[in-house]
């Protein structure tokens, strides 16, 4: 006799770390930001002075959905004038380790086609 019982259920994409991704993707500034931070560029003014075509607006707009997804942390000093500074987070680390490999796959993919 056959046994007939289903071991495996239907496996659907992660749907959080998927919106993730598309979204860093989708802003094409993310991964420019990401460069800034890891040269020790952490200010936003610094960071829109630094990049040809990047925009207080589109920049503040990218820093917050990193926020959001707890990839960056806003620091904020109570100071006059205030100042505001960006770091990558624990969570930020593993996640950019993942750009990276994604980055790699698609750098074979283009050898191989």
């Amino acid at each position: 006799m056959i046994n007939n019982e289903k071991i495996f259920s239907r496996k659907s994409a992660p749907a959080r770390s998927a919106r993730m991704v598309e979204t860093i993707y989708g802003c094409k500034w993310s991964l420019t930001v990401y460069q800034l931070l890891a040269a020790g560029i952490n200010r936003p003014g610094e960071m829109v002075r630094s990049v040809e075509g990047l925009t207080t607006k589109v920049l503040n707009d990218c820093l917050r959905k990193n926020v959001e997804f707890g990839i960056l942390e806003r620091i904020a000093y109570n100071e006059t004038p205030p100042r505001v500074e960006y770091v990558v987070t624990p969570f930020g680390n593993k996640f950019l380790r993942i750009l990276d490999e994604l980055e790699a796959l698609q750098q074979e993919i283009e050898q191989h086609s």
